[in-house]
């Protein structure tokens, strides 16, 4: 008999998050968001695009091969793409292509539109392009404008994203040129592009670009003008929260750790450590220089089967649909379909907590559409799906579901609403999640309607709270 690993493996993952509760009626946590196909049939989805909050028609798929094409608010996909440059596109290798887009903050004034991807010799290319006068779904493919060509000495690594910032200066992550390792120690090399983050202006039609004034060594002899970051692996999708001004980065490792980076926008001249470091952990210090400050990343998570290989980085969850994942990072793991949200705590720490596990259909990037909502592209099935709520698995239940939850995630007093009938008991559990446990909680206040209850001292992690007048039970995140 024919074993699957993937099958097994995905088996062994499940016994690691979902709860089976002590008692024999009650439900399997194991989600608390679904993925909603709305689209089928891309070749090789890498990049998912919205040209900006004026546009809630549709959204751009970016196609490894060479191609950008819209899709529509009713799931149907266009014909003719919107932009077709294939014949200039080099995507023989896994990590190249046509791999990154940005609409121009005012893209609806000028119509222009940025791309990263890796020309016909091998080498990453940022250029401009400009929108069709006369058809909004169909860009001018001859009006390219190539900013930035940056050799590649390895077909790997490629990175290939791009994101605007409030400032309006374009960011660019750059891969540390590949192989294993950072061979040429690239990524900590001030006078090589590769293994950065770059930021330039974008704003003028004399030049290529500028370089903005505020650039960290805009005025240094020693260091690219270019450069707003150091110490990058190859950095497999970023994005900015502009609510914050906060650019979230997640880089992929060697072989032991994957790890997500944020910082403010206007915060340059960091560095997050590779190859210094992998994750937080030394991985070749022989040339690095001990004075040097390094950043840390916000999380960190193992490359192992239950986790996963390579983390593709998501973006803050800013739309409206599911207000328990409201101001959270989304993320995934390309290897494993787990994914996960980090929030922010009060101290300023952050929380990493996983909401999905799908099945492993290699989702290789997240995007967003005009509102905020979040998709997510099947990269080996060329399928885009929205991001939604389960809501009776994230306490977010309706009135008619007679139970509300809030605060959630929560840090002291856990407010419970009810629409019970009059004279109904109220009673409270609490499971811990991780390690089995049945707790009860200390109720502060308590009427026909409403109890608030002490957890304070719970520490954190995922639970359950159930109330035994309908048997319900919702999960909640402590921090």
């Amino acid at each position: 008999m024919l074993i699957n690993m993937t099958m097994i493996n995905r088996a062994l993952r499940l016994l690691y998050t979902c709860i089976f509760f002590l008692y024999a009626d009650a439900d399997v946590i194991c989600q608390s968001i679904k993925l909603t196909k709305v689209s089928s049939g891309f070749t090789k989805p890498v990049d998912i695009s919205t040209s900006g909050i004026h546009d809630d028609q549709r959204i751009f798929i970016t196609e490894k091969d060479g191609r950008i094409k819209v899709l529509l608010k009713d799931g149907t996909t266009l014909s003719k793409p919107f932009l077709d440059i294939d014949a200039r596109v080099n995507s023989s290798a896994n990590e190249r292509g046509l791999l990154g887009l940005a609409f121009h903050p005012r893209y609806s004034e000028n119509g222009y539109f940025f791309v990263h991807y890796t020309n016909n010799s091998g080498h990453s290319t940022i250029s401009r392009f400009k929108v069709s006068p006369n058809d909004e779904n169909l860009a001018l493919a001859e009006s390219e404008k190539i900013l930035l060509v940056v050799n590649q000495p390895f077909n790997n690594h490629n990175a290939g994203d791009l994101a605007f910032g409030k400032n309006g200066f374009l960011y660019i992550g750059m891969g540390d040129g590949g192989s294993g390792g950072d061979p040429g120690n690239r990524s900590q090399n001030p006078q090589q592009l590769l293994g950065k983050m770059l930021r330039i202006d974008v704003n003028t039609e004399d030049a290529p670009y500028l370089i903005p004034s505020t650039n960290p060594y805009a005025n240094s002899p020693d260091t690219l003008k270019e450069i707003w970051a150091f110490g990058l692996r190859n950095p497999w999708r970023i994005s900015m929260d502009t609510l914050l001004n906060e650019l979230w980065i997640a880089d992929v490792g060697q072989d032991r750790w994957e790890e997500v980076n944020v910082a403010h926008a206007d915060r340059g001249g960091l560095n997050y450590g590779w190859r210094c470091f992998e994750g937080n952990a030394v991985f070749n210090f022989s040339t690095c220089n001990t004075a040097t400050s390094f950043y840390s990343p916000v999380h960190v998570y193992a490359n192992q089967f239950n986790t996963g290989c390579s983390v593709t980085g998501g973006f803050v969850y800013r739309g409206n649909e599911i207000p328990e994942l409201k101001g959270q990072y989304i993320y995934g793991d390309f290897c494993t379909g787990i994914f996960w949200s980090i929030s922010k705590k009060e101290d300023g720490s952050y929380v990493n907590n996983q909401i999905g596990d799908f099945e492993d259909m290699e989702f290789a990037t997240f995007g967003t559409d005009h509102s905020g909502e979040v998709f997510v592209a099947g990269l080996g099935n060329g399928s885009i799906y929205k991001i939604q709520g389960i809501p009776s698995l994230v306490g977010h239940a309706g009135a008619e579901d007679g139970f509300t939850v809030f605060p959630n995630p929560v840090t002291n007093l856990l407010t419970l609403k009810s629409t019970f009938k009059a004279g109904d008991q109220h009673h409270w559990i609490i499971n811990d999640m991780l390690r089995g446990i049945t707790l009860m909680p200390a109720v502060l206040y308590s009427d026909g309607n409403t109890a608030v209850l002490d957890v304070q001292d719970l520490p954190a992690g995922s639970y359950t709270v159930r109330n035994y007048s309908n048997n319900k039970s919702f999960l909640f995140i402590k921090h």
